[in-house]
């Protein structure tokens, strides 16, 4: 049956507005109505009839029969029963009976149930031990069951919930994680609504885009670090991280300079209170074998010491012909209680990938359309490598005062160095590349945050600096056109000798440092009015080794932050917020001088619902993004001393991005998660030096529109050891400037299926790709590159989880 995208991309225009649009329409029923009923459920007795047994199931028999949301970390209840309930009982008694002889006890929160450890002092059948407390989800991810947190840092530095955000905001959890079986950040971006996954500079290369915009930087537990061309930056392995906390629009006031795309920012996991560990396996299609130990807990009798090790290894082959990859990871971390008001923290982690799939992958036909070859043709050769290694340490020294004011001193230092042996087809002919690679990254961040006393109210404040370096090295190169053309419906790539490539000793390094001071205050104006104003100075610099012809400063660049947030009721608030953020540029003008940064200002408006005590959140953005002051060659070049070899620029350059997003993450109901997301961009050119390209698309190669959605649902009742779930991505047109080659609109879905075979074993079934589909997840542009990048075909992956 022939392909018909007009029509599915009509249908996804229609059905995806329609169910965001129930989804907000029904929020009020899950605010004030559904919180009444839910207090006034916990005071009314009813009856019960849950064996003893195993306490996970028990706790979610119970939450399931009660009607309540109930976060259970599994490394608490990890080998412990329950001696079960049987008759009538309160939301509160009925848990405390539950929970007797365990050690914990269960706090509550506007309807929304958690678990922790009782105090010592409590008796193991104390029936009061539900204690209200002030908020529910915390930050931390791993063990709430939640795809959604308690609060997040990434977007102004301040410790804010998704509602309190000025921005639109997306938190991939550990528990989200797991249950689709992300092991790359990239896996993690392919299911954040509005960014999209681009694998046309070749599958270890990959980029990322958000609202018509490269993303620029990825940041680690707060510190940004440069994404760079040549490496590889989509393999960092997500076994060491608790959450991805994703910003979308610019975001300078916390990274510095970039574009107005998104930040990216992983959090690491840390050390637990409690013993707890787990050990799994996986087995998948193309012989993908991988392996995964963490354990940790604490290190003594006080608990003021307490460490984690993550350590996990993968092996794999691939669809496509004679290609593997293998990665393997070590991670460690320790904290201590230096005082009760101090703690430190630190980590190390070593991780190594192996891929023969760098560089490349399928050009453009001679017509300018596809190759149309079968998805398992790999153009490469079996003998072609990328090894790329990376050793980081970091730590974070964290004092609390007793006015309510914290100090952070954090920093990291990261080495990665890459050997990479890459072909690429060009125009027929196989072009063969050598390089070595070395990456050196050091960063200090230091800032104090609390609260302070203003006309009458309390007001918070951040006030920080931070220092960043990057020396980056191309070392030993060698390069070269291999005799005889390609024929890509004949390639066997097993079948060709390694040859000798001349290697030459050049090297050069770059070196770029960038040294900031900001501040950032929310300001109470009334009881439902809050105002959040940031700045930040930046002082950027960019030194080659070979000479000043490439250097450039930029000497305090303001960069500039403004929300405003009112609270329609105990649930729903709106927004309007204004940020910028500056991108460097090599460009010069007829002065010989560096055309001044470009700069990216993001407009926002919106309306945030936050249901359960924040177990729910639900969102609507409309956002324009103008990136300014882009250099384009000036028509006259009569007066430029350097023309014809290099023209002179001017920055005049203005690219306009505007659109609307909705999303929804976090559980609808006690047994059911969701992340669902749908997100509308045009980013097209305004003003250009070509005036035919004006009002024309800016990036033809990301999708106008996306759709993606992720659930898993726990079955009640007896069949509660069952969970079922899955995705679907939908996403429309693209196409390459020639209007030759593109990827029509297309969708896939994914199951998830699995079972809690025991209170310690865990077994869950992934299915990607179910119905098989086949399609270009990136395309070609010309016979030159980018590429044609196949999606995976249908695939299995199996994995079995113990803990102990």
């Amino acid at each position: 049956m022939p392909h018909r995208p007009l029509q599915r991309s009509q249908l996804s225009r229609s059905i995806t507005p329609a169910l965001f649009a129930s989804l907000l329409a029904a929020t009020p029923l899950l605010s004030s109505p559904s919180a009444l009923a839910q207090s006034a459920a916990s005071e009314q007795a009813r009856g019960y009839a849950i064996p003893a047994g195993n306490l996970d199931q028990a706790l979610n028999r119970f939450a399931s029969e009660a009607g309540i949301l109930l976060s259970v970390d599994s490394r608490l209840t990890a080998g412990k029963s329950s001696p079960g309930l049987s008759g009538s009982y309160t939301v509160n008694d009925g848990l405390a009976h539950l929970l007797a002889g365990t050690g914990l006890r269960a706090t509550r929160a506007q309807g929304n149930y958690a678990l922790e450890l009782a105090p010592e002092r409590s008796s193991a059948l104390e029936l009061d031990g539900i204690n209200v407390s002030s908020s529910g989800l915390s930050d931390t991810t791993e063990g709430s069951g939640s795809y959604t947190t308690g609060q997040m840092q990434t977007a102004t530095k301040l410790p804010l919930s998704l509602r309190e955000t000025p921005q639109s905001v997306t938190v991939i959890t550990r528990q989200r994680m797991d249950d689709e079986g992300m092991t790359t950040i990239e896996d993690a971006v392919r299911s954040t609504p509005g960014l999209f996954v681009d694998n046309s500079g070749g599958v270890a290369r990959t980029s990322f885009t958000s609202r018509g915009f490269a993303v620029s930087t990825l940041m680690y537990d707060g510190f940004p670090t440069s994404v760079l061309t040549y490496m590889p930056n989509a393999t960092a392995n997500l076994a060491m991280y608790d959450r991805v906390e994703v910003v979308r629009g610019a975001t300078g006031l916390t990274q510095g300079a970039g574009n107005p795309s998104a930040a990216i920012n992983l959090v690491y996991k840390r050390p637990t209170p409690v013993f707890q560990g787990t050990v799994s396996a996986s087995a998948g299609s193309w012989d993908d074998y991988g392996i995964t130990a963490d354990v940790g807990g604490p290190l003594n009798d006080a608990g003021t010491l307490r460490g984690r090790v993550v350590t996990t290894y993968q092996d794999a082959q691939n669809f496509r012909d004679a290609v593997e990859e293998d990665h393997n990871l070590f991670y460690a971390t320790g904290e201590a209680d230096l005082s009760a008001n101090t703690t430190l923290t630190l980590r190390a982690y070593r991780q190594k990938n192996h891929t023969n799939f760098f560089w490349g992958g399928l050009p453009l036909a001679a017509d300018g359309g596809h190759l149309d070859v079968p998805r398992d043709t790999f153009l490469g050769n079996d003998w072609e490598y990328l090894d790329d290694r990376t050793v980081g340490v970091s730590g974070n020294l964290e004092h609390r005062f007793d006015n309510g004011w914290t100090l952070r001193v954090a920093a990291l230092h990261a080495d990665t160095d890459d050997d990479a042996l890459a072909s690429s087809i060009w125009n027929s002919r196989r072009y063969l590349w050598a390089q070595t690679m070395e990456q050196e990254e050091n960063g200090l961040d230091v800032f104090a945050s609390g609260p302070f006393q203003l006309l009458g109210r309390e007001h918070e404040l951040v006030v920080g600096a931070s220092k960043r370096r990057l020396e980056y090295t191309l070392g030993d190169f060698g390069g070269g056109y291999l005799p005889g053309t390609v024929d890509p419906y004949n390639w066997n790539p097993r079948g060709n000798p390694k040859p000798a490539l001349a290697v030459s000793s050049a090297s050069s390094t770059d070196v770029t440092t960038q040294d900031s001071t900001y501040v950032t205050t929310r300001l109470s104006l009334a009881d439902p009015l809050k105002l959040i104003l940031g700045g930040r100075l930046d002082w950027y610099d960019y030194d080659e080794d070979d000479g000043d012809a490439g250097d450039y400063k930029v000497v305090r660049n303001v960069t500039r932050y403004a929300g405003l947030i009112y609270e329609l009721d105990q649930h729903h608030s709106v927004y309007a917020s204004y940020t910028d953020i500056f991108q460097p540029q090599t460009a010069k003008g007829i002065n010989r001088q560096v055309i001044e940064p470009i700069v990216g200002e993001n407009y926002e408006i919106g309306l945030k619902g936050e249901y359960f005590d924040g177990a729910l959140n639900a969102s609507i953005a409309l956002f324009q993004i103008d990136q300014t002051n882009r250099a384009v060659a000036l028509d006259d070049q009569s007066g430029c001393p350097t023309y014809p070899s290099e023209s002179c620029s001017e920055a005049s350059g203005l690219v306009r991005s505007k659109g609307i997003e909705l999303e929804v993450q976090g559980a609808l109901t006690p047994n059911w998660q969701m992340g669902a997301g749908y997100t509308f961009v045009d980013a097209t050119y305004k003003k250009d030096a070509d005036p035919t390209v004006e009002g024309t698309r800016f990036d033809t190669y990301s999708p106008k529109q996306m759709f993606k959605l992720s659930t898993l649902y726990t079955l009640p009742g007896e069949l509660n050891r069952w969970r079922v779930g899955g995705n679907v991505y939908q996403q429309s047109r693209i196409y390459n400037e020639a209007k030759t080659n593109e990827q029509r609109a297309y969708a896939i879905a994914d199951l998830v299926l699995g079972y809690q075979a025991t209170r310690q074993l865990d077994l869950q079934l992934n299915v990607n790709n179910l119905f098989d589909k086949t399609y270009y997840r990136s395309i070609a542009t010309s016979t030159w590159g980018p590429y044609d990048i196949y999606g995976d075909p249908r695939n299995f992956k199996l994995t079995a989880r113990y803990s102990f």
